[in-house]
């Protein structure tokens, strides 16, 4: 009892945290201002990209804290996939930190007054930050749910059905991501986002039913 107990508080964990990476959703439009090419140049608050940063952050932390929360259950599955996942999860987590860092930097520069000598520089980092975006909030996450879908479909500790969702959703997103990478559509196109939506379902309903059900216990229980 006291083991099942125990899952069921990894799997509330690991959904609240898979819930929590959608926090970030606003910096769509909270970056919108930055990406004008003479935004160095402006007056006014930077709220709205310290925002933008602070929930990226966050967004940094549940990618760690999920994929650690979820490995004392996906290892006795598959441990090397399990590690692989966590690994993977800590290298996008950086890569977030990252783009944070460049934003910052663009913000540093328009609090000083860098003035016109720092365009170039700034608008460098904006294209920095949009490149490091693209590994990794999206080629990451699709690797990451390519790896976590394989797990649960193996394991059958969620619904097969849900499974099978992020094995399909993580080749799709990378496909965008190379039609992105060789220029054949643009990162901030309307229709980019469609690449992204197999993903987003997927750990959006494994996030609710983590959160609501649980894994299954026979499952757990049988390591199958």
């Amino acid at each position: 009892m006291k083991t099942i107990d125990s899952n069921r508080k990894i799997s509330m964990v690991a959904g609240i945290l898979y819930l929590l990476t959608f926090v970030s959703i606003p910096t769509l439009s909270l970056y919108i201002p930055i990406h004008d090419p003479n935004y160095i140049l402006g007056s006014g608050p930077d709220t709205n990209v310290i925002i933008g940063n602070i929930l990226e952050i966050i967004v940094a932390l549940t990618c760690i804290g999920s994929a650690v929360a979820l490995y004392p259950i996906l290892k006795k599955q598959n441990e090397g996939a399990a590690l692989g996942l966590v690994g993977a999860r800590v290298l996008e987590a950086g890569t977030i930190f990252a783009g944070v860092m460049f934003l910052l930097t663009i913000v540093t520069l328009r609090q000083t007054g860098a003035g016109a000598e720092a365009l170039v520089t700034s608008r460098t980092l904006v294209t920095m930050y949009d490149r490091i975006f693209l590994i990794g909030q999206s080629f990451m996450p699709a690797i990451n749910d390519l790896l976590l879908g394989f797990l649960l479909y193996q394991s059958r500790l969620v619904p097969r059905g849900l499974s099978i969702i992020g094995i399909i959703g993580g080749p799709v997103l990378i496909t965008g991501d190379i039609l992105v990478l060789f220029d054949f559509i643009g990162q901030r196109d309307p229709s980019t986002a469609l690449f992204s939506i197999p993903v987003a379902l997927f750990e959006f309903s494994l996030g609710i039913y983590l959160t609501f059900k649980g894994f299954k216990p026979a499952s757990i229980i049988s390591g199958k």
